[in-house]
């Protein structure tokens, strides 16, 4: 790649041409080597989703989280790209930019994009195997990489240019994600029905109240103001306001209609409620408690350990975290919660206390735990505050 090389090699889908994303004179190689005219785009490939997020810095949370859950995998994602970043990849279109992150263990050590197209002629079949690449391909690229045969079916392409902003994205060609996957990455909260929610998460988790009375419990007593992440229909904020009489109350959900919901139930009087998704900035603090229940684990584990960061700094001297949620448990058999597969990724409980005590808690310990389920209670160091 560095001298300006294309080569062939094995995707999580069929064979792809690849080839420095930023080098023009390599570009128009590979496009030469397709049939393909410099006015289509292609996608830029990276091996690793860091290195993608860290690559694409405007990408808003919400569709940021999006990547995060999508990838890595069979997809290749649409994303605003107010930069103009990767220019030769984005054809006439430089305000959208395709972005794929395959699961090919082979190359997971490949530390740079590439800008990658299917192995084939323009308007061609897609190659399956390295045999199955036209010739003169074959014959024109610098490096051919056989991967054995592949699943043969291309990339999912997914549309996510309007997530940021209204939640909805479209698939433009289905592939090697299926329709239920995308969904279950994407909808997450926006699926759900504010009305059959209590009773859908209560027949899911027979022990959520107790859950719930769990992370009251540890909350403490009179935080004067408060912090929810993921409010959903208002069940924690309820609670929350009982035990602490003299406090207000911010919450946070990506979802208007769960919050309107919460609103309908809540005293207006103490509570703000505000539409976004936990992995964009906190509301100004300092607060003296954060809390959340069941929310935090749609979240990878990168995600949550900025997210600890950054709870840690909303709070004031002697201020609380609580969290209840989704745990990866010791023993598999203990695994009972549901999951959707690219919306929920719990993270074990030593790595969220230790990711607690990177972001500069004076300490974190479980106070309740049940198979999967845990609450976790978190302190900032410094006065005791109005806790």
């Amino acid at each position: 790649m560095g001298v300006g090389g294309v080569a062939v090699f094995p995707a999580d889908t069929v064979y792809g041409l690849a080839c420095d994303a930023l080098t023009r004179l390599a570009v128009e190689r590979l496009y030469r080597l397709k049939r393909r005219r410099l006015e289509k785009p292609s996608a830029v490939m990276f091996f690793d989703v860091e290195l993608a997020l860290a690559a694409l810095p405007e990408l808003r949370p919400r569709t940021r989280g999006a990547l995060e859950r999508l990838l890595p995998g069979a997809v290749t994602l649409l994303v605003p790209n107010p930069a103009g970043r990767f220019g030769l990849a984005c054809g006439e279109d430089p305000a959208t930019l395709g972005v794929r992150v395959p699961v090919v263990p082979g190359l997971d050590g490949v530390k740079w994009p590439v800008l990658q197209s299917s192995a084939n002629r323009a308007g061609g079949p897609d190659a399956r195997r390295l045999q199955d690449v036209p010739e003169p391909i074959r014959r024109g690229a610098d490096l051919l990489i056989d991967g054995g045969e592949l699943p043969g079916t291309p990339s999912t392409v997914i549309d996510l240019r309007r997530y940021e902003d209204e939640g909805t994205w479209s698939i433009v060609r289905i592939g090697g994600a299926d329709e239920a996957t995308v969904t279950a990455a994407l909808a997450g909260q926006f699926h759900f029905d504010p009305v059959s929610y209590p009773d859908m998460i209560r027949e899911d988790i027979p022990v959520y109240d107790v859950l719930q009375d769990e992370l009251v419990l540890a909350s403490g007593e009179s935080a004067l103001r408060v912090l929810e992440l993921g409010t959903g229909t208002g069940e924690t904020a309820r609670r929350l306001l009982a035990r602490h009489p003299g406090a207000r109350l911010i919450g946070v959900d990506a979802s208007a209609a769960m919050l309107a919901a919460a609103r309908a139930s809540l005293p207006a009087e103490r509570v703000e409620l505000r539409v976004a998704a936990i992995e964009a900035p906190l509301p100004d603090g300092p607060f003296d408690l954060v809390a959340s229940a069941l929310c935090v684990h749609h979240l990878r584990g990168a995600a949550k350990r900025d997210l600890f960061g950054r709870i840690h700094d909303t709070l004031a001297p002697g201020g609380l975290f609580v969290l209840a949620d989704v745990v990866v448990p010791v023993d598999s058999a203990d695994a009972v919660t549901s999951l959707s597969p690219g919306f929920d990724h719990p993270s074990p409980l030593p790595d969220q206390l230790r990711w607690m005590g990177e972001a500069g808690f004076a300490w974190a310990r479980v106070t309740w735990s049940r198979a999967d389920l845990a609450v976790v209670v978190a302190e900032r160091s410094g006065a005791l505050g109005t806790i």
